[in-house]
């Protein structure tokens, strides 16, 4: 898989009531060349994911408006994008967005747990776009299974370039898009709607470790 050409193909995708972070510019919070920054952003952690090589594959459901809209990486929102680089280590990745930084509570567990495993992990969303309700951009809707289905030739080139060693699957539909893959995958809960400790004590088994303590002044939920 060429990563370049790779998130060129994911740029061209077009759904309605859904914004391509690729190729799409939110005229409200987005800086002129934020499309070019989040294609830029995902190429590199491709390329890291690929030359260094995974031991596990997260996927969840899609991006949401406080994360991946903005960053147009999953699981992530603007106040961990040091963190991803880090994660796989890439050059620093850049924000897209104008104003204040913006956090997301199910990325800040997510990146909390991720700070306690000592593995390259690779994340992912089976529908890799922002859905969200007519007429309301920063609202979050789940993808339809017509949506699920037309990315999931993007999931499978994934899933063969990286192979990764271990499958998580973040959440029901994501367990659903992995078991039409004919993958099967290690189910967790999702850590957003009351999963948090269940998602946290989930993962600590399955990896053998316990989630670092975080500072209150590194978690900024605006």
């Amino acid at each position: 898989m060429n990563p370049a050409t790779f998130v060129q193909e994911l740029a061209s995708y077009r759904f309605e009531n859904a914004f391509n972070p690729y190729a799409d510019a939110c005229p409200d919070f987005d800086a002129e060349d934020a499309p070019a920054v989040r294609k830029q952003n995902l190429e590199a952690v491709l390329n890291a994911a690929i030359e260094r090589g995974v031991h596990s594959f997260w996927i969840a459901r899609d991006l949401g408006y406080r994360g991946g809209r903005r960053t147009g990486l999953a699981l992530t929102d603007e106040a961990h994008l040091d963190c991803h680089s880090q994660l796989l280590g890439t050059k620093p990745l850049r924000r897209a967005t104008r104003g204040p930084l913006v956090a997301e509570r199910t990325a800040t567990v997510v990146w909390q747990m991720l700070r306690s495993i000592d593995h390259p992990i690779f994340l992912w969303n089976v529908f890799p776009f922002h859905p969200h309700g007519p007429g309301e951009p920063m609202t979050n809707r789940c993808h339809t299974r017509k949506e699920r289905i037309a990315c999931k030739p993007l999931l499978r080139i994934l899933i063969e370039a990286l192979n990764p060693k271990h499958l998580v699957a973040i959440g029901r539909d994501a367990q659903a898009a992995l078991t039409d893959l004919g993958l099967e995958a290690t189910a967790v809960r999702h850590p957003s709607y009351g999963g948090q400790s269940e998602f946290v004590s989930e993962l600590e088994q399955l990896y053998s470790v316990r989630m670092k303590p975080v500072r209150e002044t590194q978690i900024h939920l605006l």
